[in-house]
């Protein structure tokens, strides 16, 4: 399964996650969106273009995807929230990405598929 963004054509897994990370750009990125809502996923907001940009930048410097805790944390560290706000914030995750936040905004990030989900795809 492919795309064609300015007139490139852009290789994807049979899930939609791209097979080269490099291949990742803004314009891709609003392609994987356009996409993602197409299939009948929540509209990606400005917070969702937020995290999609955290989980690039995340895996640029530890090369894996953050967890949920670790989203988490950083929420914490840049808001000073409470553990109780902070449930209500993984409770939103979930409504914005309901199958998943963290494989959800990864393949919108352009990131390669999580290892466990290819293990049991396998």
């Amino acid at each position: 399964m492919n795309m064609t963004v300015n007139n490139e054509c852009i290789k994807t897994d049979a899930q939609g996650f791209l097979k080269n990370l490099e291949d990742w750009t803004e314009d891709v990125g609003l392609e994987l969106i356009k996409r993602h809502e197409a299939a009948g996923h929540a509209e990606v907001t400005e917070t969702g273009w937020m995290l999609i940009k955290y989980f690039r930048d995340y895996y640029e410097d530890h090369m894996r995807h953050p967890t949920m805790l670790d989203l988490i944390r950083e929420h914490q560290k840049l808001e000073g929230k409470s553990f109780r706000e902070e449930v209500y914030y993984k409770q939103n995750l979930y409504q914005l990405f309901p199958h998943g936040p963290i494989p959800m905004i990864a393949k919108l990030a352009g990131l390669p598929q999580h290892a466990v989900a290819q293990e049991m795809e396998n």
